[in-house]
């Protein structure tokens, strides 16, 4: 089976909005072993909709529109797609009452154009928006599949995931499951270098390399009659990637570093500071998206001036002036002042040169120490970065938890 993605909204056309829609659908499609051969953006213009649908009915299976769902004149994809495909349109009087819910709740008072978001193509399954007031459907016509789904991006994710895949599940032709293999520390050339041979050598699974901002990643992906058989073949293949890149792997099916350390620290029920100064925040911004780290993060300072190094963490006067703000003495005390006047078990210190300007011969941009206090001893590497200040930044942050990570592995 073959898709084609059709984003419609005149501010994704123009470039006021990113379509990150159509990344989450086209990974999800990817997942069930369906092709996406076209993704289309058009304006909402009723003409040009009917155009670009037409024309991915002649050469797709399954059409997935996003956006045009709303309440006023301009959200057309419905009545659109019910013209190209000789649907009629029927008030749906659950969803119109879940409208009426979601206004209620809010306590607002629910406009009369509201309700035009309840009219759905007769016959057609309903997805029922828990995230927001339009609701999506999907239906068959013409030997063909059509998915319609909101376009706000904390809707169409949710609705996808929830009613979309496993509408298209049926169509997939047996299972598609996958893992993905995180690594930080190996570069993405290195990781492929050492995976070359596995990878030439396997069909199914197969075996992908991505690269992200200073970590990287393989994606394994089987396909089989059920999701157990292709468990069954993926795990081989996720204990060797782990056996060949070793400790650079730190997780599996996994969001993110920080993810992984919180979980270490909660296991073993340590609690974490930072003392920041090249990175600004940054590092306790990642720690804090996400939800419960307050079970173990308890603060952090920025510290940007000398003054405030040694007055709120304790760093020497003669340990800066010996040896400068950017160095690993000055990171080792920070990181076990912020700990000591924190009360934690663990202390981060980063201190360094994020750019552009600043630098100099024995000190350039992009140098950066980063310390970590734990156990009563100092864990400490430096970092040359010269890929732009949020990539220093970012890459610091990330080497922090990392050492974290590797210590309580």
């Amino acid at each position: 089976m073959n898709a084609e993605l059709i984003a419609v909204g005149t501010e994704i056309l123009l470039g006021q909005i990113v379509n990150t829609d159509a990344q989450v659908i086209a990974q999800g499609l990817s997942e069930l072993g369906i092709n996406v051969y076209y993704q289309t953006v058009v304006g909402d213009n009723p003409e040009r909709l009917e155009r670009a649908i037409i024309e991915a009915k002649n050469r797709a299976d399954i059409i997935i529109t996003t956006g045009g769902l709303g309440p006023t004149l301009d959200d057309l994809t419905k009545e659109t797609l019910a013209k190209v495909f000789n649907k009629s349109l029927k008030l749906d009087e659950e969803s119109l009452d879940e409208i009426k819910i979601f206004f209620d709740k809010l306590g607002k008072q629910m406009t009369p154009n509201n309700q035009k978001q309840a009219w759905l193509p007769e016959g057609c399954t309903v997805f029922k928006n828990e995230w927001g007031t339009a609701p999506g459907c999907g239906f068959e016509s013409d030997s063909k599949y059509v998915i319609m789904l909101p376009g706000p991006p904390r809707e169409c994710e949710p609705m996808f995931k929830k009613y979309a895949v496993p509408f298209l599940y049926p169509l997939a032709g047996g299972c598609i499951k996958s893992h993905n293999v995180r690594m930080f520390g190996i570069g993405e050339s290195a990781m492929e270098t050492k995976l070359h041979d596995l990878m030439q050598s396997m069909q199914n699974p197969t075996i992908a390399p991505y690269a992200k901002t200073s970590e990287c990643f393989v994606r394994i992906t089987a396909k089989a009659e059920t999701e157990d058989e292709a468990e069954k073949m993926l795990q081989p293949v996720v204990e060797k990637v782990k056996q060949i890149i070793g400790d650079d792997v730190y997780g599996v099916d996994v969001d993110s570093l920080e993810q992984v350390a919180g979980r270490l620290l909660i296991k073993n029920n340590m609690t974490l500071s930072v003392a920041e100064s090249c990175t600004g925040g940054l590092l306790s911004k990642r720690i804090t998206d996400l939800a419960g780290a307050s079970d173990y993060y308890m603060g952090g300072v920025c510290s940007y001036s000398n003054e405030v190094k040694m007055k709120v963490l304790g760093v020497k006067t003669e340990t800066l002036e010996k040896y400068g703000a950017v160095s690993s003495q000055t990171a080792e005390e920070m990181a076990k002042g912020v700990a000591e006047r924190l009360g934690t078990d663990v202390g981060v210190g980063i201190t360094g040169i994020a750019g552009p300007g600043g630098g100099t011969i024995d000190k350039p941009v992009g140098l950066v120490y980063i310390s970590v206090w734990i156990n009563g001893k100092c864990i400490t590497k430096k970092t040359n970065n010269t890929h732009g200040r949020d990539r220093v930044r970012n890459y610091a942050a990330s080497v922090a938890l990392d050492i974290i990570r590797r210590e309580l592995e």
